[in-house]
């Protein structure tokens, strides 16, 4: 906003906060007063639009220390600057009521409204305001400041927060996501591909309108767990269960991805526990590409067929003499 404006608007009052209000005081101020007002609040009603307007404007100044100061700074000096003239205070002429800055300098130096010279560096004499001009626009000494004589430097608005919640695949392959701000705004945010959770991504331009351009908008991602898949970095990591007979001789087996099915081979002699590690079926990221882990699970079946339970009973008795818990005792010993 420009500071031409700030005379005339009193954003305490629009808050209903003191001019000395903590920053927490202006924050809880506000947000009860955009909640009464907001749009969604108030469909059709252009004076509660008209008023959350107000409300969002005046703590986009107060929010910022920087911009409330120069805003107090201005607001100060009351009605004795007059902005709207091309290139500075006043305007032609100094008559009754026009209250321009030789009523103010006067006042600090003695003289009345007659002609005066002033200097803002150097050896032409006369009172040195560098300094004064530096404390009101924010330039060093013998400057203006950033933005010409009176007038605030151009400074990029505020960054904004927010957090959503995405799915896993929406975390995995990438998403667009559409935020609604405070104001009422719709933003979209594209959420790239590999995110993880509470990972802040930044959109750049999507903040807070300031005289030298947006800020950024910077959003928290929440994740969704999958039911399946859990992320390991960038590797992905699934539990297949496999049969006692493709454990114990070998087998090809089918196994879920992202993408689609792939055939795995399990080694014969695999226990429950056994990882196969897939190449390249992981989360893919702008400089890594992770890896599918396959958990292997011996599955023991809960009833038997009489022709199962015949063939299990024939294999105990084949195996009878193997122990495997053999040297089990020695290891607890240790």
């Amino acid at each position: 906003m420009a500071s031409q404006d700030w005379l005339e608007k009193d954003f305490y009052q629009v808050l209903g906060v003191s001019k000395d209000a903590s920053e927490s005081d202006i924050k809880k101020a506000y947000r009860t007063l955009a909640r009464k007002h907001h749009p969604d609040q108030n469909p059709g009603d252009a004076a509660a639009e008209q008023r959350f307007k107000e409300i969002s404007e005046a703590y986009d100044v107060l929010s910022d220390p920087k911009d409330r100061q120069e805003y107090d700074a201005i607001r100060s000096m009351g009605g004795g600057a007059r902005f709207g003239a091309p290139g500075g205070f006043g305007g032609a002429g100094g008559g009754a009521g026009a209250g321009g800055f030789e009523d103010v300098f006067g006042g600090m130096f003695g003289g009345g409204g007659g002609s005066r010279t002033f200097r803002t560096g150097g050896d032409q004499g006369g009172p040195d305001l560098s300094d004064l001009f530096g404390a009101f626009t924010g330039g060093g000494a013998g400057g203006f400041g950033g933005g010409g004589f009176g007038q605030p430097a151009p400074t990029k608005g505020a960054d904004r927060t927010a957090t959503t919640t995405i799915s896993f695949r929406g975390a995995v392959e990438g998403t667009t996501v559409s935020l609604r701000a405070a104001d009422g705004e719709t933003v979209d945010v594209r959420i790239p591909k590999g995110v993880k959770d509470g990972q802040k991504v930044r959109a750049r331009g999507k903040g807070s309108p300031g005289t030298a351009g947006r800020g950024d908008l910077i959003v928290t991602v929440q994740v969704r767990e999958h039911p399946f898949f859990q992320r390991d970095g960038d590797d992905l990591r699934i539990t297949v269960p496999v049969t006692f007979a493709e454990a114990a001789l070998g087998a090809t087996v089918e196994v879920p991805t992202l993408d689609r099915p792939v055939k795995v081979k399990v080694p014969a002699g695999s226990q429950s526990g056994r990882v196969l590690r897939l190449k390249g079926r992981g989360v893919s990221g702008s400089k890594h590409t992770g890896d599918l882990l396959v958990e292997l699970q011996v599955a023991v079946p809960a009833e038997l067929s009489a022709e199962a339970r015949t063939a299990v009973e024939a294999y105990a008795a084949a195996t009878a003499g193997d122990d495997v818990r053999e040297g089990l005792a020695g290891k607890a010993q240790w």
